[in-house]
């Protein structure tokens, strides 16, 4: 059976706290083209036919002008609405509760408008064209009829996605010897420390080193439309254990964490030739700068996208 189309989700609901701005409409290319300009590009040459920015009402009509229509006549572009009282029927917002509840609550705003296979990427991360042909190819390829539903996620290696100025938030991923995701877990603040150990806080509360080939999540995930259905049932149960919690998140890699553990699903880790990079402090900038700059001088981007 012919695939359908995929669609890419963009999570650019967060206005970048560290970074001190939207970062998401930050020029990074010669021409004053955003990490966003070049992630639509790749995903449109790699076979994307539908793009949804996940973003705020607060800042849509901005977004929509100075980030959105770029791309009129390039790719069909929605728009879906992060908004911190989109809740399962029976939960309510806690009193002091502010920001909402993390990249799995963000996909499930877009639940009314994925109908097939898609994948999900940060607003403000560099992934690399081979990336968005290794999530494509893999939806061509995958069986759906063994029981299992069939994931992927694109992995890199944790130090080479730090940052020297400040620490970052990683899914901390495990494999098999078959190449699949056996688990994977979210670790805050990892930086280094003294004698360059690489130290993070997992969700116990307790702080570990992290070993420096670990293979990351950089939250480039491929789903079957029915994740969904999975996102509403895992939402759920941590909304009961959890949503009592003033600050607590629902992160992607642990549901997809759950679904591996509870032999629902699969998800393969998609090695690529691709090189991440990321503008999480101000100070990334001239990186991420350089980084696009060598890249259009080797061939890979035009000048002007």
């Amino acid at each position: 059976m012919r695939m359908s189309s995929p669609t890419l989700l963009i999570l650019a609901a967060g206005m970048g706290s560290r970074y001190g701005g939207l970062k998401q409409m930050d020029p990074m290319g010669p021409n004053g083209e955003t990490v966003l300009d070049y992630s639509v590009f790749d995903a449109i040459r790699a076979g994307f036919k539908r793009v949804i920015f996940i973003i705020r009402k607060d800042f849509a009509e901005s977004f929509q002008a100075s980030v959105g229509s770029r791309f009129a006549g390039k790719i069909d572009v929605e728009y879906a609405y992060q908004s911190l009282d989109d809740l399962p029927m029976g939960f309510t917002v806690p009193e002091g509760r502010t920001k909402p509840w993390g990249t799995t609550h963000a996909i499930r705003s877009a639940r009314q408008l994925v109908k097939g296979p898609f994948a999900v990427i940060n607003a403000d991360d560099f992934y690399g064209s081979d990336s968005y042909q290794r999530a494509v190819d893999f939806l061509q390829h995958t069986l759906t009829d063994d029981g299992l539903e069939h994931y992927a996620m694109v992995g890199y290696e944790l130090l080479k996605t730090l940052s020297d100025h400040g620490d970052v938030n990683r899914g901390i991923c495990r494999s098999d010897a078959c190449g699949y995701l056996a688990s994977v877990e979210e670790v805050v603040k990892i930086q280094r420390e003294e004698g360059g150990i690489i130290y993070g806080d997992y969700l116990n509360g307790e702080r570990h080193e992290v070993p420096t080939d670990s293979l990351v999540s950089m939250n480039f995930w491929v789903f079957q439309a029915s994740f969904l259905s999975r996102i509403e049932e895992e939402f759920t149960q941590f909304l009961q254990q959890r949503g009592h919690e003033e600050k607590s998140e629902c992160y992607i890699p642990t549901v997809v964490d759950s679904l591996i553990r509870n032999r629902k699903a699969d998800c393969a880790v998609l090695p690529t030739n691709s090189s991440w990079f990321g503008v999480t402090y101000p100070e990334d900038k001239p990186h991420v700068v350089a980084n696009i700059q060598r890249l259009i001088d080797a061939g890979e981007y035009p000048s002007s996208i």
